[in-house]
């Protein structure tokens, strides 16, 4: 898979979490259900200040590597300083060296494959904090979509 190195400026983002691992069986069901409350129960809605109408998928405070358990938050980027509701959970995406890959498809199956890839792939990954960041538009079997991976 091809990919470019980018370096990112820390981003505030707010939305729900949850933790899961790799290991458990249900961990898409439970990734597939966040992402259904956060818009079914209007949580993106009350989010204020967003910086734009992008989408993040955020995985983070990694226990250890691809096989300890980890956070995923689904959320959006937002200004530094909005105040957010009391059910919402903000986080920071830290500044640092990332590598970028740029998918298209179908939400799920294309996300779902390029994780499998990833995983087979020998990347110097810092397992700080990776994400989705889904390019906006309401089309979910053609999207396009940014996958940042934290590296060393």
């Amino acid at each position: 898979m091809k990919y470019e190195l980018v370096e990112l400026s820390e981003k505030k983002i707010a939305g729900i979490r949850i933790r899961t691992s790799n290991n458990n069986e249900d961990m898409s069901s439970q990734i597939g259900l966040a992402w259904q409350k956060f818009f079914e129960e209007g949580i993106y809605a009350s989010i204020p200040g967003k910086i734009n109408d992008k989408t993040l998928g955020v995985y983070t405070n990694y226990e250890k590597d691809v096989n300890g358990a980890y956070d995923v938050v689904v959320c959006c980027e937002v200004e530094a300083d909005a105040k957010l509701p009391v059910d919402v959970s903000a986080e920071t995406i830290p500044k640092g060296k990332y590598a970028k890959f740029v998918i298209h498809g179908d939400v799920k199956e294309a996300v779902q494959a390029f994780w499998m890839e990833l995983w087979n792939m020998e990347l110097d990954r810092k397992y700080s904090c990776d994400f989705e960041e889904y390019q906006g538009g309401d089309n979910l079997t053609q999207a396009e979509i940014h996958v940042y991976i934290s590296l060393n």
